[in-house]
């Protein structure tokens, strides 16, 4: 008798099925999350769709991810996406990949938000003029008479007070080296970024539909973002379709 208890036991030792593997998170799968211990995570339904979905997700002391806001609605480009290697200028195109996230700007006074903020007016343009290398995708405070890039290939950003009543700089495409020259009384850099790939991408205020190419959420949202963005945190976007984004 004691025997034939015993076999039971192992056999059903046997069939119990394993303990669950512990849940991977969306930021453990991503490729190039790098010293990031901020991330928004922005995922469309297809290369095509217009709509994405917007997640944020902080890195604790214990070193695991949590989302720390409930999923966002977003809009993406009117052109769909676009790996951002492959990206052209104009074609309204979101691109994809992971992307450094240092800098605010907006219509409306800085919401409290920890990254350097300027508040924009007239005045303020985001070049990006093929034909001048030295100030493609860099920001300008003045449209001084000597400069070389040329006003009807830049965006006057207070030209968009609802777009652009709060948005973060996506650091897509961006030059390095940029300095002052005060001879020209403009922004240049000594090395520029890739001219005709796309300038002026930024994570901004919804407007009526789709975007030129930037990711867009509610202006509630984005406060909240912003609020909470830390550059010490080195924060960085990942964007891009959801059946690719733990390659972007």
């Amino acid at each position: 008798m004691k025997r034939a208890v015993i076999c039971a036991l192992v056999v059903v030792a046997t069939v119990l099925p394993a303990a669950p593997a512990a849940a991977v998170s969306v930021p453990d799968r991503l490729a190039h999350v790098g010293n990031a211990r901020q991330l928004i995570v922005v995922t469309g339904k297809s290369w095509s769709s217009t709509y994405a979905t917007l997640r944020a997700y902080q890195r604790g002391t214990d070193g695991k991810w949590r989302q720390v806001f409930a999923a966002m609605p977003a809009r993406s480009g009117y052109g769909g996406w676009a790996w951002a290697a492959q990206r052209v200028q104009d074609t309204g195109e979101t691109p994809v990949g992971t992307f450094t996230i240092t800098r605010a700007f907006g219509v409306r006074a800085d919401p409290g938000t920890r990254l350097p903020y300027r508040k924009v007016d007239a005045n303020d343009y985001w070049v990006g003029d093929r034909r001048d290398p030295q100030t493609y995708n860099v920001f300008q405070p003045s449209a001084s008479k000597h400069r070389t890039w040329r006003i009807s290939q830049a965006e006057r950003l207070a030209a968009y007070p609802t777009q652009y009543a709060y948005a973060a700089v996506i650091n897509f495409n961006r030059p390095a080296g940029v300095h002052w020259n005060a001879e020209l009384g403009e922004y240049v850099t000594s090395t520029p970024s890739h001219v005709g790939r796309g300038s002026a991408v930024f994570l901004h205020v919804n407007g009526k539909g789709s975007t030129a190419g930037c990711v867009s959420v509610s202006r509630a949202n984005l406060v909240r973002l912003l609020k909470w963005l830390r550059p010490a945190q080195h924060p960085r976007i990942v964007m891009g379709p959801a059946a690719v984004i733990t390659q972007a």
